[in-house]
């Protein structure tokens, strides 16, 4: 189940405690699952109905995992295509950013983008791919600062 924020789009709910232990479970299963065989037949049980078994590709069942691992640690989650293109709002909102910082950064060729008439179409593979960059350039930022905190004896 998913809400939806008009600024941030479909967005979790809140995981309570006992379903991150049901997710880590059911994690634990389907990683085990994997672990024998190539493909795996899960059955979903009902009080009201009996529902045939369901095969499911290896591929589908460690995305399910993934997901899974997730939620059992309470992180929020949000499936999109790879694919996916997303305006200049959303990608400032998937950064936390602003929507002309990120019009700028796409201007100076840091952000893949295409034009669709006037408008910036922001590929979700290349954002992420920026995202991840900026994460490095921030933490050998932080490494440089610590170092240089270190070396002049500023311990705080």
């Amino acid at each position: 189940m998913q809400t939806t924020d008009r600024n941030r789009g479909p967005v979790s709910p809140p995981v309570s405690k006992d379903d991150m232990e049901l997710a880590r479970l059911a994690q634990r299963c389907i990683v085990e699952a994997l672990d024998r065989s190539k493909a795996v037949t899960i059955t979903l049980s009902s009080e009201s109905s009996d529902l045939p078994p369901v095969e499911l590709p290896p591929a589908a069942l460690k995305l399910i995992g993934q997901l899974l691992g997730l939620m059992s640690e309470g992180k929020p989650i949000t499936l999109m295509p790879s694919k996916q293109e997303l305006t200049t709002v959303e990608a400032a909102n998937f950064l936390n950013v602003s929507r002309p910082f990120v019009i700028k950064e796409i201007e100076e060729g840091r952000i893949p983008h295409r034009m669709v008439g006037t408008h910036r179409r922001i590929p979700f593979d290349g954002l992420l791919e920026y995202a991840k960059e900026m994460q490095a350039s921030r933490e050998t930022a932080l490494e440089e600062l610590s170092q240089l905190s270190a070396d002049l004896d500023l311990d705080y």
